[in-house]
C-alpha cells in the first residue's frame, strides 16, 4: 500500500461568467500521506475550499490530475467515484451539516443506513464513535438540544463511520469560539494520534496549522511550503 492517499498533479480550477474567466487553482502539486496532518491555510476566496472538494470528488479540475490510493479519478467510472466519495473519505464542515429531525445517534448511523446496512449494526458502531468523542450522555439529543462544539464532535463522528482512508475538514473550528474550537482541534489530533486518522485540515488559524505535521499556503492560485 502506498504512503500516499492523495495526490495533486498539476491541477487547476477556473470559472467562466458571461465576461470573464476566473482562475482560482493554478498548477497545484500536493501530496496527503497516510497517517498525517496536512493543514492549508491562505486568505479567503484564495481556493482552500475548492481544493478540498477536488481532493473529496466533490468537483473536477479543469486540468491535472487528482490521485486517489494511486487511481487517477478521471480514469475510474462515476459508479467507483461514488464508491470511494462515500466509503473512503470523511467530510468535517464548518456548519456541521446535521439532520435537525434526527438525533445524535441517528446522524452518525445516516450515510449507513441510506446504503441499506443492518440498523443493528450501524447502532453499535455510532454508539462507539460518540463514546469516542466524548458525547456518551448526548446520543438521544438532536440538533437542536446540543451546542455548536457537541454538534461537531458528532460531523467527526459520522465522518468517521467507515473508516474512512481521510478526513478532509474545511474550517472545523470556524464557527466556534476560541475554547470550544481548542477541543475539536484536540479531538481531531487525538484521533489521527490514537487511530490513525489521516487528517487534512483547511484553516485560517495559524496557531492550528503549525501545530500539523505539514502546513501548506495556497498563495495566487499555488501551494507554498510553511512546514
Amino acid at each position: 500500500m502506498s504512503n500516499t492517499v492523495i495526490e495533486c498533479k498539476g491541477v487547476s480550477k477556473h470559472y467562466h461568467d458571461a465576461t470573464r474567466e476566473l482562475r482560482i487553482l493554478t498548477g497545484v502539486d500536493l501530496q496527503v500521506e497516510r497517517g498525517k496532518i496536512l493543514a492549508i491555510s491562505g486568505p479567503s476566496g484564495v481556493g482552500k475550499s475548492t481544493l478540498l472538494h477536488l481532493m473529496g470528488t466533490l468537483d473536477k479540475p479543469t486540468a491535472g490530475d487528482i490521485y486517489f490510493e494511486g487511481d487517477a479519478l478521471r480514469t475510474l467510472s462515476r459508479t467507483r467515484i461514488n464508491e470511494i466519495r462515500n466509503e473512503c473519505i470523511g467530510f468535517v464542515f464548518q456548519f456541521y451539516h446535521l439532520l435537525p429531525e434526527f438525533t445524535a445517534l441517528e446522524n452518525v448511523m445516516m450515510p449507513a443506513l441510506c446504503k441499506g446496512a443492518r440498523p443493528a449494526i450501524c447502532r453499535v458502531r455510532a454508539k462507539e464513535l460518540l463514546e469516542r468523542v466524548g458525547l456518551t450522555e448526548r446520543m438521544t439529543h438532536k440538533p437542536g438540544q446540543l451546542s455548536g462544539g457537541e454538534q461537531q464532535r458528532v460531523a467527526i463522528a459520522r465522518a468517521l463511520f467507515n473508516e474512512p482512508s481521510v478526513v478532509l475538514s474545511d474550517e472545523p473550528t470556524g464557527n466556534l469560539d476560541e475554547d470550544t474550537g481548542s477541543g475539536i482541534v484536540d479531538l481531531l489530533w487525538n484521533l489521527n494520534r490514537d487511530m490513525g486518522v489521516t487528517l487534512v485540515v483547511v484553516t485560517h488559524d495559524q496557531q492550528l496549522a503549525a501545530s500539523a505535521d505539514r502546513w501548506v499556503h495556497l498563495h495566487e492560485g499555488r501551494v507554498e511550503e510553511r512546514k
